[in-house]
């Protein structure tokens, strides 16, 4: 039967085609014909599932914020841009000049965290080049304009909003009056539609200028200082339980001092919260991590805001002051502990504090009095040094539990799902009795396959998980239907995961840092990726509680690990010599001392390879992943045995085997990580997952021997002589997922199956002698695998329809690659 072919025919892999979004017609003589089959006890009761089960992850990646949800349309609006956010930066970067003007750091300043003003002389201009090809207006909106102005007998600001074809709206006229600082207003009405638009201040009279500002009337739920409206509402469309802010690596990295004098002004700090609230003007500015400036127009008040207006619960993540990220130092500084700690206890109190209170009279200062409920804070960010971190944690949790015992403090597990680093933070948190962990990992979509039951051995008695990150790599429809075979296992284990959220949320297409994301976006236009439609329909379709399910496999079949072999490099110089691979019988299936040419190498990644002394040698020290690959894709049960030395760079070598192609291979990473660890990654399809992980770096110049055995499915590996590790790759990769959930309100029954193959699942569907009406309503997502979503072109969207089959016991097909949702009513 079918069941027996479908094994190798995984949507992964599969030649992509498109399918019908229902049930395909079965004829009458193939009735007791099934592929699988679901058996559902709706008398039995499974995990009950949290409302804030499945939620966002807001970090400030990718131009999320400036230029992304905050509405701002003019860039480096405070003239505050520095190399220190990135080399290419000045203060005057997006702006051009006409006539004279400069930037200027001195006490005349508006005020003494914004640092930098622009001095204009008399009948110049400034113009601001907005974000990706300019400032977005639409015809007919109305658009704020705002500057911080002084002038010494006065002037008279010209502002004007045009594109190359010309005006966008009538010009404005602002009179300067004041030869102090006070703040100037005017409004446009853009006379027609345009995304390459230009803002032009020109000044009669000299003067100086700061915060010049451009917003759009109309933002979500009509806030001054808001949010962009349509990426807003796509957060707003997902009904999301919490949301997870403001980080990620700018939490957990750089300085931990304030911006104060006492710092020297420091730029590059991690995300602090008192930096983020007040008026626009007096917030401080900041180095973000990913390579630009952070403005803090949109902090924590905003934050907060808008978890209240999408209805989730706010969940902040502060500084444990160890650094993560690749930079990896715990802080030593008793004082500056403190400091952040107070800061902690603070920020629950401007959040949920009385008006009487001095924090909680900040919040109802900007507009808010009513608390806004916080009842989860995050402390830290996939710290890398398990014990440093949880010495901190632990005096955060002590402070907070004391003066707020209903508070959750949420710990972590640092940055990978398996591993050294993980299993020591896991241990840790376990025997400290912490409440809930955050777990982050990013992997390939196999992975995801493969570990549907990944919390179906966790302790039921031990700390909560919050899976605060998660992707797999890649925007493709494959991708969306991998995770959601993963979620069906996080709602089965809903006693455990109690929290779960997609990262990063969006992208801005011109200023991407990271990929894969959830949303994408221009100055114009935003689009849902295929990951987002899976999010959506499992978070607009959660159930109270699971109803306990079983469900047939996929038989499998394991292949033995085939593939060639590899070598390369990643921001490092290498050299390498004595190739040698060997079968299982002693034949010797390559054998290169690089005494002659490398013809056999086949170079298929970046860098400059070639033979010096004997030796193979990577000389280009800047170049990320540099594969050159050698034998045969069919090789199977062979020894691979290197001899590799590091000649300068931030990290190690890199030894490959399994290679099929340059997307598909096992690599030994010796000295990651900065050089920091050591791991056996595994790339499927371009997306990579760690097998196995280990502390260590590898030293320059020192030559190491380096041996890689292959039988089966059963890696082992040697590190001069001595077993470095060992792991065994033959869990499979499911295609067939489901979990079944009832909705409290409504009575109904969820199904959720995930079909991630190419062949359509027929399946027998037994609810277990529940009482329910004959018809359903159904949503399917299905598309082709590598199907994705663009600005233009909407590949993967959901459809409904009814199926009208429904019994006790009914048989249902559920297209290939798809995602399909069945509510059925208990009568």
């Amino acid at each position: 039967m079918s069941r027996t072919r479908t094994r190798w025919r995984l949507g992964l892999t599969a030649t992509a085609f498109l399918v019908a979004a229902g049930p395909v017609p079965v004829p009458a003589h193939a009735e007791d014909v099934t592929d699988y089959a679901i058996t559902v006890d709706p008398t039995a009761k499974g995990a009950k599932i949290d409302d804030t089960m499945y939620g966002v992850f807001f970090e400030d990646i990718n131009r999320a914020a400036d230029g992304g949800l905050y509405a701002e349309l003019v860039q480096n609006r405070s003239f505050e841009y520095s190399t220190a956010d990135n080399t290419s930066y000045t203060p005057l970067t997006s702006w051009t000049v006409d006539g004279t003007a400069q930037v200027v750091n001195d006490d005349g300043r508006l005020n003494e965290r914004n640092r930098n003003y622009l001095s204009v002389g008399a009948g110049s201009s400034v113009t601001n080049a907005g974000y990706n090809t300019g400032i977005h207006v639409d015809e007919g909106k109305k658009y704020d304009f705002s500057v911080w102005a002084r002038a010494t007998g006065g002037t008279t600001l010209t502002v004007t909003l045009q594109d190359a074809d010309g005006t966008l709206a009538t010009a404005r006229k602002v009179a300067v009056t004041r030869s102090g600082w006070a703040k100037y207003t005017a409004t446009f009405t853009a006379t027609r539609t345009s995304s390459d638009g230009r803002l032009a201040v020109a000044s009669s009279a000299a003067a100086a200028l700061d915060m010049v500002s451009l917003f759009p009337r109309d933002t979500y739920k009509h806030q001054s200082n808001g949010l962009r409206k349509d990426l807003a509402e796509k957060v707003a469309a997902l009904h999301p339980g919490f949301l997870r802010f403001p980080g990620g690596c700018l939490v957990n990295t750089g300085s931990m001092e304030d911006y104060s004098e006492a710092s020297d002004w420091q730029r590059k700090r991690s995300y602090q919260w008192k930096d983020t609230i007040g008026p626009v003007e007096e917030r401080a500015t900041n180095s973000n991590f990913w390579g630009y400036n952070q403005s803090y127009g949109l902090g924590y008040y905003e934050y907060f805001r808008f978890a209240e207006d999408v209805g989730a619960m706010p969940l902040p993540v502060v500084p444990a002051l160890v650094t993560g990220c690749g930079q990896n130092k715990a802080v030593d500084d008793e004082a500056l502990l403190e400091r952040h700690i107070q800061d902690t206890l603070d920020l629950i109190e401007f959040a949920n504090g009385p008006v009487t209170s001095t924090w909680g009279k900040k919040r109802a200062q900007m507009g808010h009095p009513r608390p806004f409920h916080l009842t989860h804070l995050g402390v830290g960010n996939e710290e890398n040094l398990p014990v440093e971190y949880m010495a901190r944690f632990k005096q955060f949790r002590a402070a907070i539990e004391a003066k707020y015992p209903d508070i959750t403090v949420v710990s972590n597990s640092g940055p990978d799902d398996a591993g050294s680093t993980f299993d020591t933070a896991w241990q840790l948190n376990r025997d400290a009795n912490v409440a809930m962990v955050d777990e982050h990992y990013y992997n390939s979509p196999q992975w995801f396959l493969q570990n549907n039951d990944r919390y179906d051995s966790y302790d039921r008695g031990g700390p909560k998980v919050f899976l605060g990150e998660y992707a797999s790599w890649g925007n493709a429809f494959k991708n969306g239907l991998a995770e959601a075979a993963f979620m069906t296992g996080l709602e089965r284990n809903a006693d455990v995961v109690k929290l779960a959220s997609y990262a990063p949320l969006y992208a801005n297409e011109d200023y991407v840092q990271w990929s894969p994301d959830m949303v994408w976006f221009n100055n114009h236009a935003s689009w849902n990726s295929a990951n987002y439609e899976v999010q959506k329909l499992f978070m607009n379709n959660v159930g109270d509680r699971v109803v306990p399910s079983t469900a047939t496999g996929t038989p499998s079949l394991l292949a033995p690990i085939t593939g060639a072999v590899g070598l390369s490099t990643w921001a490092t110089t290498a050299a390498y010599d004595d190739v040698k691979v060997t079968g299982a019988d002693g034949t010797t299936l390559l054998s290169d001392d690089f005494s002659g040419d490398a013809s056999r190498w086949n170079h298929t990644g970046g860098g400059s390879w070639s033979v010096q002394d004997g030796q193979y040698v990577q000389g280009d020290v800047a170049a990320e992943n540099t594969m050159v690959s050698a034998g045969d894709p069919s090789w199977h049960d062979y020894d691979l045995h290197v001899k590799a030395t590091k000649k300068s760079g931030k990290e190690g070598f890199l030894v490959a085997f399994g290679v099929k192609d340059t997307g598909n291979y096992y690599w030994w990473n010796l000295g990651g990580w900065n050089n920091t660890q050591s791991a056996v990654e595994q790339a499927v399809d371009g997306g990579k997952s760690t097998l196995v992980s280990k502390a260590g770096s590898i030293e320059t110049g020192r030559a190491y021997d380096i041996d890689v055995k292959v039988r089966g499915r059963q890696v082992t590996l040697y590190l001069d002589g001595q077993e470095w590790g060992s792991f065994t790759d033959d869990k499979p990769a499911e295609p067939f997922r489901q979990v079944v959930t009832k909705d409290k309100k409504t009575g109904d029954l969820i199904v959720k199956v995930v079909n991630a193959q190419s062949s359509a699942a027929r399946t027998a569907i037994d609810l277990g002698g529940a009482k329910v009406a004959s018809r359903a309503k159904v949503t399917t997502l299905a598309a082709a695998p590598d199907a994705v979503n663009t600005e233009t072109d909407t590949a993967v969207a959901p459809v409904s329809s009814v199926y009208a089959g429904v019994a006790a016991k009914f048989t249902y097909t559920f297209p290939a690659n798809s995602i399909t949702f069945l509510r059925i009513k208990q009568r």
